[in-house]
This record gives C-alpha cells, sequence and structure tokens, in this order.
C-alpha cells in the first residue's frame, strides 16, 4: 500500500525500498505536514495498520541506483510532477502563485509552515535536513483534457492547430461549466456533468473551454489572495497560448510572467538536485502579460459563476 510513487520506486531500483517522499505521501491524505509521517489518527480512522504503509524519507535521499545498461545512476531525488514544476525557475518566491496548465491545471503557493485554506490542498513539495517548502494548491481537473473532450464530444478538429487565432476573434463567447474529469478545488466533486451554457460556432466553443479553464482558475486564485501575490507565474504546455495568459493577466488583474523554457517538471528537477543553487538564470527572458480591461470577459466570468454556483447547488 502507498502512494504510486512508492510501488515504483520499489519496482524499478534494485535495492527495492520501500518508502515514500513528502509530496507523494501528503497526496495521501494521510500523512500529517507538521511531523512528516504518516498521522496514527487518520490511519485509525481509515482502518489502515501502519506496517502496510512505505517508510517516510525526506524529498532528497539515497533511494537506491537506476541501471541503465552497465551503467549506475544514483536516484537522490523523489517528488511530484506539480512539486518539481514549482522550481523551475529556482527558489519559489513567497510573492508569486505558480500555475502549470498541461492536462490538468494546478496552482500553488509557497508558505515555510503548514499552510490552512477551506477548499484547497496543503502538501509539502520539499524538505531535507535543511529545509521544508509547504504549498497550498488549488486543482483544475480538466485543461488540455477538457479541449480533448470537447474534440471528441463535439466532433471538433484540429483545435491546438486553431485556438491561437480563435482566441484573438471578436466576438460573443459561450459559457462553458467545466467538469472534465470531475471538479476539483475548492469545489470537489467526483461527478459533474459538463454543459455549455449558450450555443456558438466551432471556434466559440472551443474559446469557451479555454475560458473555464481560466474562470476556475481565478475562482482559486481568490481563496489564495489572503496573502496577495504580486504575480503570476505559468508553465506547461497551455500556457504557450498568448490569448489563454492574457484572459489570465486580464481577469486576475495581475501580471503574468511565461518562462520561455515551458517544461517545467524536469528544469525543476534539475534545480532540486542541485542543491537549490543559488545561481539559476534562465537560458533567454520569457514573456510578461500585463493586465488590460477587459469588461467583456470579467462579465462573462461573472455569470459563469453565477451559472456554477446554480450548477452545484450554491
Amino acid at each position: 500500500m502507498g502512494p504510486l510513487a512508492s510501488f515504483l520506486l520499489f519496482r524499478l531500483l534494485p535495492e527495492q525500498p520501500f518508502c515514500a517522499d513528502p509530496a507523494n505521501a501528503a497526496r495521501t491524505l494521510l500523512w500529517s505536514l507538521r511531523t512528516h509521517d504518516w498521522d496514527p489518527w487518520l490511519l485509525d480512522l481509515f482502518g489502515i495498520p501502519r506496517a502496510a504503509l512505505p517508510r517516510c524519507v525526506p524529498t532528497r535521499h539515497a533511494f537506491g541506483a537506476l541501471r541503465a545498461g552497465d551503467r549506475s545512476i544514483p536516484l537522490a531525488i523523489a517528488t511530484g510532477d506539480q512539486s518539481a514544476a514549482l522550481f523551475t525557475l529556482g527558489a519559489p518566491r513567497a510573492d508569486s502563485a505558480y500555475i502549470n496548465i498541461g492536462t490538468g491545471a494546478f496552482i500553488q503557493r509557497v508558505f515555510d509552515e503548514p499552510p490552512e485554506a477551506a477548499g484547497l490542498l496543503a502538501g509539502m513539495v520539499y524538505h531535507d535536513a535543511e529545509r521544508s517548502v509547504y504549498v497550498l494548491e488549488g486543482t483544475v481537473n480538466g485543461a488540455g483534457a477538457a479541449l480533448a473532450w470537447a474534440e471528441q464530444e463535439w466532433r471538433l478538429q484540429n483545435i491546438d492547430a486553431q485556438l491561437p487565432a480563435w482566441l484573438v476573434r471578436d466576438g460573443e463567447v459561450p459559457l462553458f461549466l467545466n467538469g472534465v474529469a470531475g471538479l476539483g478545488a475548492p469545489f470537489w466533486l467526483a461527478e459533474f456533468d459538463s454543459r455549455l451554457i449558450g450555443d456558438g460556432v466551432v471556434w466559440q466553443k472551443a474559446v469557451a473551454v479555454v475560458e473555464s479553464v481560466v474562470f476556475l482558475l481565478r475562482v482559486n486564485l481568490d481563496i489564495l489572495r489572503a496573502s496577495a501575490p504580486a504575480r503570476l507565474v505559468v508553465t506547461g504546455g497551455l500556457a504557450q497560448l498568448d490569448g489563454l495568459c492574457q484572459r489570465l493577466a486580464d481577469l486576475c488583474d495581475l501580471p503574468v510572467y511565461r518562462p520561455a523554457q515551458h517544461e517545467a517538471t524536469a528544469r525543476g528537477t534539475a534545480y532540486l538536485l542541485a542543491g537549490f543553487p543559488a545561481d539559476w538564470p534562465e537560458e533567454k527572458p520569457g514573456t510578461t502579460f500585463a493586465p488590460q480591461p477587459n469588461p467583456e470577459l470579467a462579465g462573462r466570468y461573472a455569470r459563469w459563476r453565477g451559472e456554477m454556483d446554480a450548477a452545484i447547488g450554491v
């Protein structure tokens, strides 16, 4: 029993370690952010014997060695996809919220102590003998997955290639209540029927799906605003859409910075492996999207929020 990462470590390494890193252990919701170990009260509540679970270890740990032909490669870092992406630009800044947009979309803010906020996930993205990095995280289950759903459900074709042009077109856009793969934070509904409010031609429907991702991120950001982020940093495949980034800046009234290297997970993992170096330069500067007045988008968001609240019975 335990996180998938523990199974993979056990199966991939000849040493067969049975252990769990903090980022993956925390996602089981059986782990204590304060003791950095399995929580006895939660284990008792769910009837899970402590002996069945892997040993909890730091993010940086001598897990074993991967075999690649006649080579042996030490495995010294184990963490999660979104946890690693947070470190793509080096140590994450406390004044920034970090958004990684791929199959899903995830917004994170870092804290020095275990945080709490209703509707969001609290976790730990890094821990060793010298430092602990905690986060609050909001999740949008359907980002790229929602576009794939729309392609199949509405028989749309070549969405990815046409979205950049569609996102700059003028015209009214319908509303999309995005429950693809269930509603994540802060609603937490495993079953939710996605639906279009209004109608439109192909490009309008596709843009509605993109805007639904922006709207869901805004809902989560509103909860994180208690500590007033000064900027958003976006990475991931869908972050390459200028129209998405500009909408995010406009709706949240915050500058959005997109690094030139959008593949954040590998770069973040390299930073952790390098041991938090003070100098971690970007290969080339990224792009900043400054917020602009966008009353049409703000109006659609207000209507979308009303429709969403009605749909979930708020």
